[in-house]
């Protein structure tokens, strides 16, 4: 992995940090930052257990990360501009290779503040 992958794993962090206040670190290494509710979920497949809310990931290929209030909310993706779009990876998951600019990081910043009022909402974190 390159000295890249690195400080884009670090900029990316950044994406959850207004939301901490909310979230435990359920892990917290140098290729992977994982992100739970504080709140038990209400949901049987949970067992009880705190729900994900997201990660960044050191992979090969990208670093890589997991907002999944995305998963659950098609208005709020709906949301989601063009140029971030293109790194979009599924449902919820967007991969880098170096570090995002300015207003993709702040782009990343609105959905996952939005992503938490919405659990929020739903009394979920």
């Amino acid at each position: 992995m390159s000295a890249d992958f690195d400080a884009t794993f670090t900029a990316l962090r950044e994406v959850f940090a207004g939301e901490l206040k909310h979230l435990a670190v359920a892990k917290d290494t140098d290729t992977q930052y994982t992100l739970n509710t504080l709140v038990n979920s209400p949901f049987p497949q949970h067992k009880g257990e705190p729900m994900y809310f997201g990660s960044v990931r050191k992979g090969k290929a990208y670093v890589s990360v997991h907002l999944f209030p995305l998963y659950m909310n098609a208005p709020l993706t709906a949301t989601i501009s063009p140029t971030l779009k293109k790194r979009m990876q599924g449902l919820t998951c967007f991969n880098f290779k170096t570090v995002p600019d300015a207003a993709l990081l702040k782009e990343l910043k609105t959905l996952s503040k939005a992503g938490m009022k919405a659990f929020r909402e739903r009394k979920w974190a």
